[in-house]
């Protein structure tokens, strides 16, 4: 059974900078997809960042570009998602994702596996 625990969450002033972990048992990460998506109270879940197997290649939601940056160890098992120049639209709970490798990886339907979320959140 494939579990993510997210970690690194918290509660920082805009402008700050957060980084996210969310390390993988019980699967292949090393040829599996991985993405951060969040969800902040009453809107749906959005992608983040996604990430290759190889890490060779990312993708960024227009919001996040430029400020974010998503990458992997696969000797680790993890994803990770720095996250510099925070504002206070970016609180939301986030949720790592690993796909089943079905769709392209920015295709959300490939995500099959995600954590419990952490949540992250901005003063202004």
């Amino acid at each position: 059974q494939v579990q993510l625990v997210e970690s690194g969450g918290g509660l920082v002033q805009a402008g700050d900078s957060l980084k996210l972990s969310c390390t993988v048992s019980g699967g292949t990460f090393s040829t599996t997809v991985m993405a951060w998506f969040r969800q902040a109270p009453g809107k749906e879940r959005d992608l983040v960042a996604c990430i290759t197997v190889s890490g060779s290649s990312t993708y960024y939601a227009d919001s996040v570009k430029g400020r974010f940056t998503i990458s992997r160890d696969n000797a680790k098992n993890t994803v990770y998602l720095q996250m510099n120049s925070l504002k206070s639209e970016d609180t939301a709970v986030y949720y790592c994702a690993g796909g089943s490798g079905t769709y392209y990886y920015t295709d959300r339907r490939a995500y099959v596996n995600w954590g419990q979320g952490t949540q992250a959140t901005v003063s202004s």
